[in-house]
């Protein structure tokens, strides 16, 4: 059926009406004769003056059809047709009239969802279904041929006009064939021309690039290229297997259309546009003045942010596309605002919440552009289809041109070409690769400086994106002040975004062991870092706990994580639930050095946030926790060893997590529980529930404690792991 298939690759248009399906049941004679003629005249109204970019002769004559039925309609309604004992009516002459009306209702519905899909969806697109979408206009018509071939015309009392009218519509019906139009079916093959000469390593000539693009489709300025390109990215998103082209090919479509943008348009009118729309970012001293509250129901409950791609999960929750799948990829199996188990791990778009925030947007003056959004590898699987050789040819040319546009191109052309390359290098290694070979990467370090907010922001952004790919990592590390270029972003960075990013760039770059001392010993690093995790946002927390924890696992950043206020910060992150587990882990992992251990011990709520963590804390946090603990015992002393002790309830949590806890847990919980009978016991020899020595159960010349309210009695018949 044309609608199910135009449904599938529709993705901007509002949700169909349940009209689209359903026949009107409760609707009968005059009533539904009066619908009809509703539908058929805002049909009428709305496509008849439409200039259509393709399938115009499909569409003006399933308009002329509409038309034909309205008189028809109008006719029934003057003669009151079913409305009274004395008319015609089903019950009278027969009940094949209602029958068609109904059949008629769903054929009227569909046809305006296919005349507003082909009127207000990408030229591109619309160019690429040309045979689809003309498959679907002949469907219609054989429907209503079909209909038209049991229409009772003669049961009805129609003027002779009118049923001559019907009676041609019939014959017209009957003899409709396939259209697919020529100049329609021309441009199609001139674009997989330019798919095929990228495809063999020949770049297409300018001149017919703009004949293409702005003489024939219309497509005149960058910023209707642009959304061309992102309707066409919309498709690989949501692409169904069965529908064609693949979504590799679209792709493609996708790189020639860039790079097309790139050569015709470039990016100086986009700019002057962004700015009038878009006024610089105040700072937290200018007020409030010019600032919009969001309504809360498009918040993500996990970033905190609009909700530019809204999703919904197994337990009917809706969380931003990028935050839950960050959540579920850290591997999480509970809801984050419910604390519910998830049933799967499956994300289903919410496209109806997405229209009504596309439309606020519009109605507040807010700039709706999914690029703003935090590049993240867990999105490559959306934005992006398989490569073909012509996608990665197409995105070399324009890298090239992009290249030269950060090399030697004003302010303003510097900053949109900084967001081309964050965009193309969140779409797939090869792109990453052949970026940072172009040399973009001193570029890029050259913007983290500027004193231009948006560069700064694309600049960073572009290198988290390029540091995903491992032999990026080195080519920025070895880049001259690269690092600290980054650094000073992640310190004093002109947006939250920009200071975001750049830790989650840092990130990237400690995945590499020989990089993570060189990061750590970093100015103000680490500093910045736990500066963040205390006062950041939800996800700026989340970046600074992830690039602590990887340099947490280098031996010799101890020091330097204590001295920089690292430690404490990862303690303080203990009562925060978003980061709780990160924390954990990082202090699991400094407790193993006696420095690391002494300096968590002396902070005041590092044994109480993990006796926390102990109990409601995720399986992994447990294990974390509980192996934190079970090294502040043995590295840190008698008096530590004594408040772990003292802390509530630690024989039944040890108890519980010994049953329910995973293999590492359950594992170190029986450690932890050993050493609590050792130093029972010895107490008790002692004369008193108290410790005695140290850890290992050393004498200390007679001093121990006696006022332990709670003997330590755990059964350890829990095999150990």
């Amino acid at each position: 059926m044309a609608t199910a298939a135009i449904f599938s690759s529709l993705r901007r248009r509002r949700s169909p009406s349940l009209e689209a399906f359903l026949s009107p049941v409760d609707l009968s004679g005059l009533p539904l004769v009066q619908t009809l003629a509703a539908i058929s005249t805002e049909i009428i109204s709305s496509f008849s003056g439409t200039r259509f970019s393709f399938q115009r002769r499909n569409a003006r004559s399933l308009i002329r059809k509409i038309e034909i039925f309205l008189v028809l309609f109008e006719s029934l309604a003057e003669s009151r047709w079913g409305s009274t004992p004395s008319s015609p009516s089903p019950s009278s002459s027969s009940s094949t009239a209602l029958l068609c009306l109904k059949e008629l209702y769903l054929l009227l519905y569909r046809s305006k969802i296919l005349l507003d899909y082909c009127a207000h969806s990408s030229k591109l697109w619309l160019l690429l279904q040309t045979q689809s979408i003309s498959g679907y206009f002949h469907d219609l018509n054989q429907e209503i041929s079909t209909l038209l071939d049991v229409f009772p015309v003669n049961d009805l009392n129609l003027s002779d006009d009118v049923r001559e009218q019907i009676e041609l519509l019939q014959s017209q019906s009957r003899r409709s064939r396939l259209y697919i139009d020529n100049n329609d079916e021309s441009l199609r093959r001139t674009f997989y021309s330019f798919l095929d000469g990228f495809e063999h390593g020949e770049i297409p000539n300018t001149l017919a690039l703009r004949s293409f693009f702005v003489e024939k489709l219309g497509i005149k300025d960058s910023k209707s290229c642009r959304s061309e390109i992102e309707f066409l990215e919309e498709q690989i998103a949501n692409h169904d297997g069965d529908v064609e082209p693949t979504g590799s090919v679209i792709n493609g479509f996708v790189a020639i259309t860039r790079y097309s943008r790139c050569l015709l348009f470039g990016f100086e009118e986009e700019w002057r546009i962004k700015n009038n729309n878009n006024p610089k970012k105040k700072s937290k001293g200018d007020g409030n003045d010019g600032f919009i509250t969001v309504p809360k129901d498009f918040v993500c409950p996990i970033s905190l942010d609009l909700m530019t791609d809204p999703v919904i999960i197994s337990t009917g929750q809706t969380y931003d596309r990028t935050s839950i799948a960050r959540w579920i990829e850290e591997g999480h199996c509970t809801c984050p605002k419910t604390g519910q188990m998830l049933v799967d791990s499956r994300i289903v778009p919410n496209r109806a919440l997405k229209n009504l925030i596309v439309q606020w947007c519009a109605a507040s003056g807010v700039s709706y552009e999914s690029e703003f959004v935090t590049d993240s590898p867990t999105n490559e699987g959306f934005v992006s289809g398989l490569p073909i050789k012509a996608a990665v040819e197409a995105n070399k040319a324009t890298v090239s041109i992009l290249i030269e546009y950060l090399a030697d191109g004003s302010e303003a052309a510097q900053t949109v070409a900084a967001r081309e390359i964050r965009l193309l290098a969140k779409t797939g290694k090869e792109n990453r690769e052949f970026i940072a070979e172009a040399g973009a990467i001193p570029h890029l370090r050259r913007l983290l400086k500027s004193e231009n907010a948006v560069a700064q922001e694309n600049s960073v952004t572009a290198m988290l994106n390029l540091s995903i790919y491992e032999k990026n990592k080195s080519r920025i590390m070895e880049e001259e002040d690269c690092l600290e270029a980054i650094v000073s972003v992640l310190v004093s960075g002109l947006t939250v975004e920009a200071q975001e990013n750049a830790a989650a760039t840092l990130f990237s770059l400690s995945a590499v062991h020989e990089y993570k001392k060189r990061i750590a010993m970093a100015d103000q690093c680490v500093e910045a870092l736990a500066s963040l995790l205390q006062n950041g946002t939800p996800r700026g927390k989340k970046d600074a706990v992830t690039a602590l924890y990887n340099l947490s696992t280098h031996p010799e950043n101890c020091s330097r994580m204590i001295e920089g206020g690292g430690v404490s910060s990862l303690v303080g992150a203990l009562k925060n639930e978003g980061v709780a587990e990160e924390a954990a882990g990082a202090l699991a992992l400094l407790v193993r050095q006696s420095l690391g251990a002494e300096a968590i011990g002396k902070e005041e709520s590092a044994v109480t946030g993990l006796m926390w963590m102990m109990r409601c804390g995720t399986p992994r946090g447990k294990e974390n926790a509980v192996a934190a603990l079970l090294e502040l015992c043995r590295r840190g002393g008698a008096a530590v060893a004594e408040r772990v002790l003292r802390a509530p309830a630690i024989a039944g949590v040890l108890q519980t997590l010994l049953f329910t806890g995973t293999k590492r847990a359950r594992r170190k919980a029986a450690s932890l529980a050993r050493v609590f009978q050792r130093r029972e016991h010895a107490a008790m020899r002692a004369g008193g529930y108290g410790f005695v020595g140290d850890v290992n159960g050393n004498r200390d010349g007679g001093n121990f404690t006696t006022d332990v309210s709670v003997p330590m009695s755990i059964s350890i018949s829990v095999p150990v792991l």
